[in-house]
């Protein structure tokens, strides 16, 4: 294991922690939940959403919000409105925010899971599945 040569180092790997341990604990009911995924392919990444991941965990965990959990996914296929993030609340289609930074992040929050409203940035769906006609 790495030394830890920061406190920005630490507290980015207690997060992470903490991260997986809320989905583990969260794992059985997880449909349930609100659930927010975070695009953490390589341009996702590039654009900076493990930060923006990182704060939606940190501020849900600041707010107690206990009904929904942050997880990681792959390609959303958005890489021009990375980073993008999906909210998908039980019994509703799923919702994706592109351009996503701190102040966007902590609007989804505020609005979108705390109060069921959406926020200014959704991608909208431009495509069916080969099953729809």
């Amino acid at each position: 294991m790495a030394k830890i040569k920061s406190l920005e180092e630490l507290l980015k790997i207690k997060v992470e922690a903490q991260a997986g341990i809320d989905l583990r604990e969260k794992g059985e009911g997880i449909e349930d939940l609100i659930q927010i995924k975070v695009a953490m392919a390589t341009c996702g990444i590039a654009s900076g959403a493990r930060e923006i991941m990182n704060y939606m965990i940190e501020e849900m965990n600041a707010k107690g919000i206990q009904n929904a959990v942050v997880t990681q996914t792959g390609c959303m296929g958005y890489c021009y409105a990375e980073p993008t993030i999906e909210v998908t609340a039980k019994g509703q289609e799923p919702v994706v925010y592109g351009d996503v930074t701190m102040e966007k992040a902590k609007l989804i929050i505020e609005k979108h899971i705390i109060n069921g409203e959406l926020v200014d940035g959704i991608i909208p769906i431009t495509h069916k599945t080969i099953d729809e006609k």
